[in-house]
C-alpha cells in the first residue's frame, strides 16, 4: 500500500471514528442528569427589589451577572474575590442571595451571615450562629432574625441580642419547625408579620407520640436513635400556635377549637398586623374551617370560610393578600373539583370567584402593585404541561406563557415584567422576559446536550383507564436502534401516588437519564400516570380514598394490555420497578397479579398502610378502626403466598418517611409463606439513596432486572 493510500484509509477511520456517538455510562446516566448534561439556564435569577433590574448566576456560580429589563445585555455585577475580600471570607461560589434592598443583599458563609452594599462596596457581618441553630429566617426588614436551637425557638436582634421566645426542657415541644410531616404544603414554622411586630411560629407537642428507633451503625456500638413518627391510628402531634409581640415581648397561643390533635396549618398574616388567618382541619381531614384570629389576645374572630367532602379537604396555601392596604385576601380552594382562586372579604364574604378553570391551578406567583392583577401557574388543558396566567379581580383570565411546556415564571415587585425558563419534549431550556403587553425578549436558549450521544426516543400517547372513560398519559422509551419487527423485554416504571405526576411535557418527558441508558441495553422503558396522581383534579385523585392499590393496579393493567398489544413487545418478560408508593405498587402488582410480571424491585416500599405516618395515611385510608376491610384488602402482607416472579426488596436502614418495618414485616410473611425473594438495605441511607451510592443503587436494580428477565 502506498503512502497516499495509508494516508485516505488514516482520514477514513478518523472520520468514522469522529462521527461515532457517545454512549452513555450508567454512573453518567444517574449522577451527570442535573449536571454535565443539565440545561443551560440563568441560574439563581432574582429580581432587585423595587427595580426592572435582575441578577443571575454564571460560570457554575463563581459570576454574579445583571442585567435590566431595558437593556437585556448582561455584565458582570460583582466579581467574587471583591466580594470576598469586602466581608473577609472564602467563597468558592455565590451561594443564595436575598435582597435587603435595591443596593444592599445578604449571603451567608459557613455559620456567619454578611450584608453588602453593591454601591459603597463595603460588607460586613451581621449574625454568627452556632453549629446547633437552624431554620433560620428574617424579618421583613431584614433586621432581625429568628431561629431554632434543638426544640426551642430564638430572635437574634440587630443588635446582636438573643432572645429566647420558648425555653422548653421537655424536647418533645417542638417550636418554630414545621408539623404535620410536611403536610398540607408546609416547609417551614416561622412567620414575621408584614411590619416585623410580630413573629407567629407552629409548636407541636410530640410527648405522647411514639418513639421509633433507628440504629446508627456508625458507631461501637450501634447507637439508637429514636424518632418521633406518629403510626395511623395511633397518638397524634398536639399543635399550637405562638404569637410573640416583639413590644410587649408577650406570647399569646393559639389552639385547635375541636380536638387537641386537630391541625393548624396555613398560617398568614393580615397585611395590617391585626389579625392571623389560619385553616384548622379536624384530624379526620375532611372539615376544614379558615379562621381568623386577633394577633395580640390570640383569641378567635370569626370563621371565613368552611369546606367539608367525604374523600377528604386538603389546603396546601396559605391565604393570599394581594394589596398591602388591603385585607382582603385569595383563597385557593378545591371545592368545585379543580384548585380555581376565590376573591374573600376579611368578613368572610366571598366577593368573586375569579378562575372556573376544569384544570388545577399549582401556586399564585405574585401580583402587580395595586394588587388587581394576580399571577398563578396552572397546568392548562393538557395536564402535562405547566402555563403561567394572570387574573383580575373582576375575573378576567389571561394566558402569558404561549408555548407548551413547563413554565417556571418569577414576576416583578410591580408586576410589569415577568421571567420565564422553560422546556418541553423538544427544547431543553428556553430563557425569555416578557413584558406587561407579553413582549418577548429571548435571553438564552440551550444546545441539546445530549447531542452525539447514542440515544433512544420517548413517545406520549392516552390509553383509556379501568374505567373506559377517563384518559391516561403513558410514556414509552424506545432504544436508538429500535427495529419494530423484534420483539423488546419491557421494564414499567410506577409511582401512581398523589402529589406526583411521572409523565411532563419537559424535556426528556419528566424520565429519568437511566430509563434512556435501559433503553439502550435493549429495553423499552414504559409508565403510565394512572387515576390519583397529580395535576388531573379532584374526582381523579380522590378515586383511590380508603382502598389504595385497588384502581391503580387496575389502570396499570390496562397500560399491561397496551403493551402487550403492541408487536414489538414480548409479553413475557415484563418487569417493574418503583419506589415509596411506587414501591407499594411494585410489591402489589407482583403479589395482586402474579402471572403478569416476571420480576420486580421495591424501594422503600410502604407494605402495610397501618404502618404509616398519620397525616397522610388517614388522608388516603382512615383509621383500621374505621377502614378495617380497606386496610386488609390494601396490605401486601395478605398476599406474599402469592409471589411467582423475581423480587428485590430494598430499604435505607435509617428510612424515617416509610420506616423499615415496613419491608422487614413483608419479609417475615415471605418466610413464612415458604417464598424464596431478595433483599438489600442501604446502611445510614434515608428514604432515598443519594449521592455516589446512588449509582450502586442503580447498578443492583438494573442488573436484578436484566439477570432476572432473559
Amino acid at each position: 500500500m502506498n503512502k497516499f493510500s495509508v494516508f485516505i484509509l488514516s482520514c477514513f477511520i478518523s472520520i468514522a471514528t469522529f462521527g461515532q456517538a457517545k454512549k452513555l455510562t450508567l454512573e453518567e446516566a444517574v449522577l451527570q442528569q442535573n449536571r454535565q448534561y443539565k440545561a443551560d439556564k440563568l441560574l439563581g435569577f432574582q429580581w432587585i427589589p423595587n427595580t426592572h433590574k435582575y441578577i443571575y448566576l454564571a460560570e457554575n456560580g463563581k459570576k454574579l451577572m445583571t442585567a435590566t429589563t431595558t437593556d437585556s445585555k448582561a455584565e458582570e455585577l460583582l466579581p467574587l474575590s471583591d466580594l470576598n475580600k469586602a466581608i473577609g471570607s472564602d467563597l468558592k461560589k455565590f451561594n443564595e442571595i436575598d435582597w435587603k434592598d435595591a443596593n444592599t443583599f445578604i449571603i451567608t458563609s459557613g455559620t456567619k451571615y454578611f450584608e453588602y452594599n453593591i454601591q459603597t462596596k463595603i460588607g460586613k457581618e451581621i449574625a454568627e450562629f452556632t453549629d446547633i441553630a437552624e431554620n433560620q429566617t428574617f424579618d421583613t426588614a431584614k433586621e432581625n432574625i429568628a431561629f431554632t436551637e434543638k426544640n426551642n425557638l430564638f430572635i437574634l436582634k440587630k443588635n446582636k441580642d438573643k432572645i429566647a421566645i420558648t425555653s422548653e426542657s421537655n424536647e418533645a415541644i417542638v417550636s418554630g419547625q414545621f408539623f404535620a410531616r410536611n403536610e398540607f404544603g408546609i416547609k417551614n414554622g416561622i412567620f414575621w408579620s408584614r411590619k416585623s411586630n410580630f413573629l407567629a411560629f407552629y409548636q407541636k407537642d410530640q410527648t405522647e407520640v411514639a418513639d421509633y428507633p433507628l440504629l446508627d451503625i456508625t458507631e461501637t456500638s450501634g447507637k439508637l436513635e429514636s424518632i418521633k413518627y406518629p403510626m395511623v391510628g395511633q397518638k397524634s402531634e398536639k399543635p399550637r400556635i405562638g404569637i410573640y409581640n416583639l413590644a410587649t415581648q408577650k406570647t399569646v397561643f393559639i389552639t385547635p377549637s375541636g380536638n387537641s390533635d386537630d391541625y393548624l396549618t396555613n398560617l398568614s398574616w393580615t397585611p395590617d398586623e391585626k389579625f392571623v388567618v389560619i385553616a384548622e382541619l379536624n384530624r379526620k381531614q375532611n372539615d376544614m374551617h379558615l379562621n381568623l384570629y386577633d394577633a395580640v389576645s390570640g383569641k378567635f374572630v370569626r370563621t371565613l370560610l368552611n369546606e367539608k367532602n367525604d374523600n377528604w379537604v386538603e389546603p396546601e396555601h396559605p391565604a393570599y393578600f394581594p394589596n398591602n392596604k388591603s385585607n382582603n385576601f385569595v383563597w385557593i380552594s378545591e371545592q368545585d373539583g379543580f384548585n380555581n382562586l376565590y376573591h374573600y372579604s376579611i368578613e368572610g364574604k366571598l366577593i368573586k370567584q375569579l378562575t372556573s378553570n376544569k384544570f388545577p391551578a399549582k401556586e399564585i406567583l405574585g401580583s402587580n402593585l395595586l394588587g388587581t392583577e394576580i399571577y398563578f401557574s396552572a397546568t392548562g388543558e393538557n395536564p402535562m404541561n405547566m402555563l403561567a396566567y394572570k387574573v383580575t379581580l373582576k375575573g378576567k383570565q389571561t394566558l402569558l406563557t404561549k408555548d407548551a411546556g413547563i413554565h417556571n415564571v418569577t414576576v416583578s415587585a410591580d408586576g410589569d415584567w415577568f421571567f420565564d425558563e422553560f422546556s418541553n419534549h423538544s427544547t431543553p431550556s428556553k430563557s425569555v422576559l416578557y413584558n406587561n403587553n407579553l413582549k418577548a425578549t429571548p435571553l438564552l436558549v440551550s444546545k441539546n446536550k445530549y447531542d452525539g450521544y447514542e440515544m433512544g426516543t420517548s413517545e406520549i400517547k392516552t390509553i383509556k383507564a379501568a374505567d373506559g372513560v377517563t384518559d391516561l398519559y403513558t410514556r414509552l422509551i424506545k432504544p436508538s436502534n429500535f427495529d419494530s419487527t423484534q420483539k423488546y423485554p419491557v421494564l414499567v416504571y410506577v409511582y401512581g401516588g398523589p402529589h406526583a405526576q411521572m409523565i411532563t411535557n419537559s424535556y426528556l418527558d419528566g424520565a429519568n437519564l437511566w430509563m434512556y441508558w435501559l433503553a439502550e441495553q435493549g429495553y423499552l422503558v414504559f409508565t403510565v400516570d394512572n387515576r390519583g396522581s397529580d395535576n388531573r383534579g379532584f374526582a381523579f385523585e380522590s378515586v383511590i380514598h380508603g382502598r389504595l392499590g385497588v384502581n391503580e393496579i387496575d389502570d396499570q393493567m390496562r397500560g399491561v394490555a397496551y403493551l402487550k398489544s403492541l408487536p414489538y413487545v414480548d409479553g413475557n418478560r415484563l418487569a417493574v420497578h418503583g419506589w415509596s408508593f411506587g414501591g407499594f405498587m411494585t410489591t402489589s402488582m407482583l403479589l395482586r397479579r402474579p402471572d403478569v410480571f416476571k420480576v420486580g424491585v421495591a424501594g422503600g416500599p410502604v407494605t402495610d398502610w397501618k404502618y404509616y405516618e398519620i397525616m397522610y395515611g388517614e388522608r388516603y385510608m382512615d383509621t383500621p378502626d374505621e377502614n378495617l376491610k380497606g386496610f386488609e384488602e390494601a396490605s401486601t402482607l395478605n398476599y406474599a403466598k402469592d409471589l411467582k416472579g423475581k423480587l428485590l426488596l430494598i430499604h435505607g436502614t435509617s428510612d424515617d418517611v416509610v420506616v423499615m418495618q415496613n419491608n422487614f414485616s413483608l419479609v417475615k410473611k415471605f418466610i413464612e409463606a415458604g417464598k424464596q425473594v431478595d433483599f438489600f438495605p442501604y446502611p445510614m441511607h434515608k428514604h432515598n439513596v443519594t449521592g455516589k451510592d446512588r449509582v450502586h443503587l442503580m447498578t443492583k436494580v438494573l442488573n436484578y432486572v436484566m439477570e432476572n428477565n432473559k
